[in-house]
Formats: C-alpha cells, sequence, structure tokens
C-alpha cells in the first residue's frame, strides 16, 4: 500500500499568470461551499477498514475514518489524532500506550471509548482478510481497554515501528455498534470520526464527502466538500482532465500527459514531488510454480533492463530501481545492480542451463487493468523476458479486486504492483513485501530475512536500523522473490483556481483532501 520514510522534497511549479487584479488570497464567499473534483485511477478495494490494504482504499479512509495518531505534512514521526497522547511504557518496546482525545463521536452520536479501539484493531486480526492489512500487526498479541479512555497494546516482541503502523489506514477506528466483529461490513454505508463525511458512494464511480461538523481532532479544521471521482484507466481521468470534468487529477495520468505538462500553461498548477513508491515484479517461489528454482528467478534479473522501462514506456516520469528499499530512504542500497548490473542473456542461459529446465520456461505474468501503463509495462517486460528464447510470458490483465485475489492465492506467477509506503520508514518494505506470509504472498520464506526484519524493530533511533535493512536487500537480491522496477515521481494537477495540491500526497502516507481549497 498500499511512501526512516524521507521528508519529501516538494518541487511546487506554479503555472499560473496573475491577472490584472491578481489572486484572491481567501477563497470568495461564492466558492465557500463550491466542491472540488478530484479524479483518480485508483480503486477502492473495500469500504471496511478491516478489507483492503491499497492506495485507493486508504485514500478514503484517511477522510472519513481517524486513526490514534496521524502525520503531518511531511512529517516523519507521528502525531496524536483520536488520541490525546500515546506511547511506550517501561524501554523494552512491548508495552503501547494511548489516552483517548474526549468529546469525539461517531455518526450516532455515540461517544468514542477504548473500547471501540481495542474492537477495531481485534477485528483487523480476526477476520484476517486475503486482501486486508493484519499482516502489518504481525507483532501485536493483543489489546486490552483499560478504561473508558485509555488502551492498551502488548506486542509480541520490540517494535519501534509500531506507532507508524497505528497511523495507517489499518487503524481506522470503527464504531463497534456498527460493524461486525468476524467479517466485513457489507454495504456503502461508512461510520467513522474522520474529517468528512461519506454522502453518497457508487463503486469505480465516485464518492461524495461532506466536512464533518462533529470532527474533533489534529486538524484545525475540515475542508471544503469533494467529490472523488473514478476513473478505470489513465485515458479516461486524461479525458476527463482535458475535458475540465475535474478540478484536481492525481494517481494516475498517463506518461504522455506527465511527460507533455507545459510550464507555460496558465490554467493548470503542477505538483511534482519526489515520492517513494516503488514497483516490483513479484515472483511465485512456492514449490510448482515455474519460478520456483532460485537459478530461473536469477536468470529473469539479468534480463530486465529497467533503463529501457523508464525512458520508453515511462518516459522519464519514473526513476530505475535498484533495490528493495528506494532512493532517499535509510538502509537503500543498489543490491541489484551489484549482482546483475546490465542485461545479460549469456549469465541468464547459464543459470537456466544449470537448473536443468526445458527452454523456454513458460509462466504466467499477470498486472492491474487501468493502473497506470501496467500494459505496456507488462509488454515491455515479455520482450525483454523472451530475449534469446529462454522464457515464454503468457502475459493478461485483472480488474484491480480480482488481481489482489489472484496474486493472495497464488494463481500467478509473476505479478508486476506498484506499492505505496504505508508509512515514513523503511520498515514498510520489509516484512510487508518480502517477510514470512508477506502481503504480496509470494510464498517466499527466509528465516534470515525475518530475523533481521525483527532486529530492525528494536531501535527507536531509526538510522541504527540502515545495516540490517542493507542485509535484508543483499539476501532479497541473492533469493529474487522480486524484481525491483522503478521509483515513481509524484504528480497533483488542478485548476489555476485551487491551492494545496501540493499536500495532497507527500510520502507519508496521509491522503489530505481537506487541503484543497479554492483561491
Amino acid at each position: 500500500m498500499r511512501s526512516v520514510r524521507m521528508r519529501i522534497l516538494m518541487t511546487l511549479l506554479v503555472l499560473a499568470v496573475v491577472g490584472a487584479g491578481g489572486w484572491q488570497l481567501l477563497p470568495s464567499q461564492e466558492n465557500k461551499n463550491k466542491t472540488i473534483t478530484v479524479g483518480t485511477t485508483d480503486a477502492v478495494t473495500a469500504l471496511d477498514p478491516a478489507g483492503a490494504y491499497d492506495v485507493g482504499s486508504w485514500a478514503l479512509f484517511s477522510s472519513v475514518f481517524q486513526t490514534l495518531l496521524t502525520f503531518e505534512p511531511g512529517g516523519v514521526q507521528p502525531v496524536p489524532d483520536a488520541a490525546q497522547s500515546c506511547g511506550f511504557k517501561g524501554s523494552g518496546l512491548k508495552t503501547y500506550r494511548c489516552t483517548l482525545r474526549s468529546g469525539i463521536t461517531f455518526p450516532s452520536g455515540r461517544v468514542m471509548t477504548a473500547q471501540d479501539v481495542k474492537y477495531s484493531f481485534d477485528r483487523v486480526k480476526k477476520i484476517n482478510s486475503d486482501v486486508g492489512p493484519a499482516s502489518l500487526f504481525s507483532t501485536l498479541a493483543s489489546v486490552t481497554a483499560d478504561d473508558a479512555k485509555t488502551v492498551t497494546f502488548h506486542l509480541s516482541s520490540p517494535d519501534a515501528t509500531f506507532p507508524f503502523k497505528v497511523a495507517t489506514g489499518a487503524g481506522s477506528i470503527v464504531d463497534k455498534d456498527k460493524y461486525p466483529a468476524r467479517a466485513l461490513r457489507t454495504g456503502t454505508a461508512v461510520d467513522g470520526t474522520g474529517p468528512y463525511t461519506l454522502t453518497s458512494y457508487t463503486k469505480d464511480k465516485q464518492a461524495d464527502l461532506a466536512p464533518n461538523k462533529r470532527y474533533k481532532g489534529y486538524l484545525s479544521r475540515t475542508g471544503r466538500p469533494i467529490a472523488l471521482r473514478y476513473y478505470a484507466d489513465s485515458a479516461k481521468l486524461d479525458s476527463a482532465w482535458k475535458a475540465k470534468q475535474v478540478d484536481v487529477a492525481t494517481r494516475t495520468l498517463s506518461p504522455d500527459v506527465l511527460s507533455g505538462l507545459n510550464p507555460s500553461d496558465p490554467d493548470n498548477r503542477v505538483n511534482e514531488s519526489d515520492s517513494s513508491e516503488t514497483r516490483n515484479l513479484y515472483l511465485n517461489t512456492r514449490a510448482g510454480s515455474p519460478l520456483h528454482d532460485v537459478r530461473v528467478r536469477r536468470a529473469m534479473a539479468w534480463l530486465v533492463n529497467r533503463e529501457q522501462l523508464a525512458a520508453t514506456v515511462y518516459q522519464g516520469t519514473v526513476e530505475p530501481l535498484y533495490s528493495l528499499i528506494p532512493t532517499g530512504i535509510t538502509g537503500h542500497t543498489t543490491s541489484f545492480f551489484d549482482d546483475y548490473p546490465t542485461q545479460n542473456v549469456k549469465k541468464a542461459r547459464e543459470l537456466l542451463t544449470q537448473a536443468g529446465v526445458t527452454l523456454p520456461v513458460r509462466f504466467t505474468f499477470g498486472y492491474g487493468i487501468g493502473r497506470g501503463a501496467g500494459k505496456e509495462e507488462a509488454a515491455a517486460l515479455k520482450r525483454q523476458l523472451e530475449a534469446g528464447g529462454l522464457f515464454k510470458v503468457d502475459v493478461k490483465g485483472y480488474e484491480w479486486t480480482d488481481f489482489q485475489k489472484r496474486w493472495a492465492a497464488g494463481k500467478m506467477d509473476a505479478w508486476a504492483v506498484g506499492w505505496v509506503a504505508d508509512y515514513p520508514d523503511a520498515d514498510t518494505f520489509g516484512s510487508p513485501l518480502v517477510g514470512t506470509g508477506s502481503t504480496m504472498a509470494t510464498g517466499y520464506s527466509n528465516k534470515d530475512v525475518d530475523r533481521l526484519i525483527r532486529d530492525s524493530q528494536q531501535y527507536p533511533d531509526r538510522t541504527r536500523a540502515a545495516n540490517d535493512f542493507r542485509n535484508i536487500q543483499a539476501d532479497v537480491a541473492t533469493d529474487v522473490p522480486l524484481i525491483p522496477l522503478w521509483q515513481r515521481k509524484e504528480y497533483v494537477v488542478s485548476t489555476e483556481d485551487v491551492g494545496g495540491g501540493q499536500y495532497l500526497d507527500d510520502g507519508t502516507g496521509v491522503f489530505r483532501l481537506w487541503r484543497l481549497d479554492w483561491i
């Protein structure tokens, strides 16, 4: 989710010409309650926090639910939201306690209590949805509601990153009277306490948000009414943007559009920022998979040409990535460049000969339909991997929710997926991606990697975990449960009369719709 996470370097290109009357510094009375329409290709898997672990769902959760903690724009440490205060107790990093803010009420009018918090975390683990976020709470042993306002989390091992996880969409607090304890809630109703209320929802089409007048939390004010519009692919989002059907377009315009943005256009604002979003090719390592033998996976690593992907398919809007952890984050290395520096058919053939497999090695490759340039990327990777007649790749695209379920069930041999970091720490690239029982469900399990992940979590000073992360990346390059592809730049475009786009998605895992405003 799906960007220390680095403090994002914001490059704001204000593409506007000031008219004779100049810009209004405050929104006019006419625009005060006018809805801002935001377009995206990110899909929502579920409205229930226990059933979704993807960027589209969590972007919505940021608005309609509260978490105990949240992140300030560009922040690297969580701050209280639904909580008044939180902190570890003792020196062992195994007991974490929060005191709730007073007076937070659900739509029913009932006051939030520690029982609601306990209930919310417990049900995520009990339901354990195949596309849900339960894996984030692997170190959470139990939760107790000590009194009406105090909740304590008991961890199975020291975990300095636990506060980060509490601040994610996985930590969304639901009304215990409205959500089943052991099953996902169905329908389109949402009962949260976030800065917005969901007034209407049509799956894959739209979500309408109204400022929540009951909200009490970190924010000093809620934002303008928002209409989220979901598009099946980048081409449809491009068309909506050009037709002025949306005021803001984000995640994800096509590379053609992004590479052609004109700094002299007075009608648009473009916010471009570095990002820690990555994309990897995940490989099914299970027995019975044609990619089970590590030598076959290493052969694939020798054939992938990231520079070509970045330059042609993505037209320079992404950067080639050579490791599990992206550039700019503590512990980043270039482990795949060190082990597989250039495309080399000869070395790939030698490995396949050692493995004794029949050539070409045939395998299936899946991608999510409408997810940026996924189709074009898959075609380019197919050409690269079939070089020299070593592999035969059967490529197929799937609807997003179906795609998630297929990789979770091990029904594909390889699949390409983007990963938006859950929180600003390198840990988010560890257990969810390469730990035993990972979210990416590759079947990969390495006791040394699991130990290094646990070891890295024991340091409150996160820079001290850098060596563990370097070792994890070396092991991943050797075992190849995934092949890193690229690291994205983040773009948000808006009409000239909408401001705040630079805060919308700043790499802290929070989607700040409330920062959008009329100018």
